[in-house]
């Protein structure tokens, strides 16, 4: 069976300027264009456009799912089991606020003692959902299943002030890191402080330092595209700045 432009797009819930869109930056061509000049759409695609919704849903902006969907690698059916676990944990983190709410509502009405690190539960569980979907696959590839698991209890177990800490600390490391970069020199005071803050924020994660690890993390930040581009949003180059200043800080500087 194939479709119109117009009929996919009332199909799926999209907009017909999104599938346009779709086929002018390559990522769903349409199966045929016919005589009249109407695209027309058929099975494959259709399979497609679900699949670009999925990772849409998830978060995963058009250029990386291009990337992913057009790799000769790419494999549909491991996607689609991917999808559907990603999903489970979406899931039960909503289930997790929920609950959260309605504890919150029966405390307000004097009906559950609730405590203050219960009501940050679901927003650490939030977050350990959400550094799992971006990053948990290459992490688990790069560090083992056994320190991710580690990480994400003992974030988990955090309480309410070990947590702003943490916000602290992070919103720290960036504003100095950024006062560093723009005087320019990776072993300078500033520069320095930003690494030795860098590694005491990891080590809220880690449990304990590690310089190797701490140098390695660093370098995948140039490595993996969407690290890269965090560190380098306001100022291109801060990730690689960051990695020197901490091969300095740790003295693993060849």
């Amino acid at each position: 069976m194939e479709y119109t432009v117009k009929k996919l797009a009332v199909m799926a819930n999209v907009s017909t300027r999104t599938l346009r869109y779709y086929d002018e930056i390559g990522i769903l061509k349409p199966a045929r264009i016919n005589s009249s000049g109407y695209r027309l759409y058929g099975e494959h695609e259709v399979d497609r456009l679900q699949q670009i919704l999925f990772y849409r849903e998830l978060g995963v902006n058009l250029e990386q799912i291009k990337e992913i969907i057009t790799s000769r690698e790419f494999d549909e059916k491991k996607a689609l089991e991917e999808h559907r676990q990603l999903l489970i944990s979406k899931r039960t983190q909503l289930d997790i606020l929920i609950h959260n709410v309605e504890k919150t509502i029966l405390s307000k009405e004097g009906k559950y003692n609730m405590s203050n690190t219960e009501k940050f539960e679901g927003f650490k569980d939030e977050l350990i959902t959400n550094n799992e979907k971006k990053f948990g696959k290459e992490a688990r590839k790069k560090y083992g299943e056994k320190a991710v698991d580690k990480s994400n209890k003992i974030l988990k177990n955090m309480t309410e002030e070990q947590f702003k800490e943490i916000e602290d600390l992070g919103n720290e490391v960036l504003i100095t890191l950024e006062k560093a970069f723009k005087e320019g020199k990776p072993y300078s005071e500033t520069a320095q402080k930003a690494a030795e803050l860098h590694g005491k924020w990891l080590s809220f994660f880690w449990g304990q330092y590690n310089k190797e690890a701490h140098v390695n993390i660093t370098q995948m930040y140039i490595d993996d595209e969407r690290f890269k581009a965090y560190y380098d949003s306001k100022n291109p180059g801060t990730a690689e700045f960051l990695r020197e200043a901490v091969l300095i800080y740790t003295g693993m500087k060849k």
